[in-house]
């Protein structure tokens, strides 16, 4: 049975389509004090419980689901279409935690196996007490794009390249390209630009996460004379008026996956996580 998380209903939905698996219904609830609960109602001999951990509500809400599915199923999968605080991968100074793993360290408590959907990191995955494996789901982000002229695939630095590389694949035309990034804050980065020509063309921005849009306004900003600009991204997380900002950087769309639900979300990842369960 598919187990949806309260962030993760579509994609919840769209798995147990791609598995021919059911739904198990979720109940809520809150004590007087305010404690939240769950409820899990279904069995089966496994539980895939989907959940985009966006919120540490939505951090909490996961653990519970987890035990609740362990006591419905003998086998619990757990699915994180977008792991939160992977990208504190490191302590940055001394005193402060390494936040993904004490995350990774609490989910593994509950389930028996983890995927997650293009971590900020992939190294988190190393995190986990159980095995945890990364899906790649940018190729989903081929089928919105439609007609492009003369297009160029661009990541806003090189951690991102192979996104752009795997985005110009699935799509099956164009170039490959990626900036060099210097952030200087949370929200002030520096992007110097990359070789290829973007005079008249199609330009596809490509990254993991958009969150405050910072970083494609900066890139757009780069492109000398450019057709059509569109963001491509796994994960809208889209926060801060990010969207509004990345419209009057003259983006001229934006689309995502799932991962998160936004109104950009055009694409499911459920075929990649069917594919990898």
């Amino acid at each position: 049975m598919i187990v949806p998380g309260a962030a993760s209903q579509a994609v919840a939905v769209a798995l147990a389509r791609e598995l021919d698996e059911p739904l198990a219904e979720v109940e809520y609830d809150r004590f007087a004090d305010g404690e939240r609960l769950v409820r899990v109602r279904g069995s089966g001999d496994r539980a895939v419980v989907v959940a985009a951990t966006t919120s540490d509500r939505a951090h909490l809400e996961l653990l519970q689901l987890q035990d609740a599915a362990g006591q419905r199923a003998e086998d619990v999968l757990t699915v994180l279409p977008y792991m939160g605080y992977a990208r504190q991968d490191e302590a940055f100074t001394a005193g402060e935690p390494v936040s993904a793993r004490a995350v990774a360290r609490a989910v593994s408590t509950g389930t028996d196996r983890v995927l997650t959907v293009n971590p900020h990191e992939p190294t988190v995955c190393e995190f986990f007490d159980v095995p945890c494996r990364a899906v790649d789901a940018a190729a989903r982000l081929a089928e919105p794009l439609g007609e492009l002229s003369d297009p160029l695939f661009v990541s806003p630095d090189a951690g991102a390249a192979g996104l752009a590389r795997t985005l110009r694949d699935a799509y099956g035309a164009g170039e490959a390209d990626h900036f060099e990034k210097r952030r200087l804050s949370d929200t002030s980065v520096e992007v110097t630009p990359g070789d290829a020509a973007t005079a008249g063309r199609d330009v596809v921005l490509v990254d993991d996460i958009v969150a405050t849009g910072a970083s494609m306004r900066t890139a757009v900003e780069q492109l000398s004379d450019p057709g059509r600009v569109v963001v491509a991204c796994v994960h809208p997380l889209l926060s801060d008026g990010a969207r509004t900002r990345l419209a009057d950087a003259g983006v001229d769309a934006v689309y995502g996956t799932d991962t998160i639900e936004r109104a950009v979300s055009e694409v499911s990842v459920a075929p990649a996580i069917a594919d990898a369960l």
